[in-house]
């Protein structure tokens, strides 16, 4: 049997998917100014023309590759939260995750940072890169809501505040991840996580000081230096 030809919108969907991956490509590797249009188009398959049939400019194609990295994004956040069915097994989930994404640390770390740089040139795309940065801050927020609910903590602070704290935490713990790959794991995210967690469900009460201790890799640690 024939396969069946694909739609005019079916391959225009396909040529634009072609350019978005081969332009994550060449961004990691030579940053948003060092890919040429006509570099993305070769990398994918395709002419100049093919380009500028599908996106008005390099900008357009950015916005898009920001488009779908936070659906697949959303996506994968909303998947491990049906999957599991405690804040256990969300965490075994999230480790499991991490593992994953630390096979391409490199290339995924080189492409995030250039997307934050061209954003900072470009005013116009800072919207859409801080749609994809809630989106991250408030599946951390919801996730850390149910469990201080559920073990009866009052948060030391707006739990959208601790979630910032956590995202902007591991864009730092991964830059350290990947200089010092002997001193760390690919978890080191979800353990800081926990180990704030800890800290944060000992508090007391809301904006507590000091709220004693957790042990954590076998030392002490003041939940108030984390909080």
């Amino acid at each position: 049997m024939a396969p069946r030809r694909m739609t005019r919108e079916e391959t225009r969907q396909q040529t634009r998917e072609r350019l978005v991956t081969a332009a994550a490509e060449l961004f990691a590797e030579r940053g948003v100014n060092g890919a040429s249009v006509e570099q993305i188009a070769e990398r994918a398959g395709y002419s100049r023309g093919a380009f500028y049939g599908n996106f008005e400019d390099k900008n357009g194609l950015v916005l898009e590759l920001l488009k779908q990295r936070t659906l697949h994004e959303r996506q994968e956040v909303e998947e491990i939260g049906r999957g599991a069915e405690s804040f256990e097994e969300m965490l075994a989930a999230l480790r499991t995750w991490h593992r994953e994404r630390g096979r391409h640390l490199a290339d995924w770390l080189a492409l995030r940072m250039e997307l934050v740089l061209h954003a900072l040139r470009n005013p116009e795309v800072r919207p859409l890169l801080a749609e994809r940065e809630e989106l991250a801050s408030a599946a951390i927020a919801e996730g850390l809501r149910y469990e201080l609910a559920r073990r009866g903590a009052v948060p030391p602070a707006d739990p959208a505040f601790l979630a910032l704290i956590v995202h902007a935490l591991e864009d730092g713990l991964l830059i350290q991840r990947l200089l010092r790959p002997d001193e760390f794991t690919d978890e080191v995210v979800v353990d800081a996580f926990e180990l704030l967690l800890r800290s944060w469900t000992a508090a007391p009460e809301a904006g507590g000081g000091a709220a004693g201790s957790t042990e954590a890799g076998g030392g002490a640690v003041d939940s108030a230096e984390l909080s």
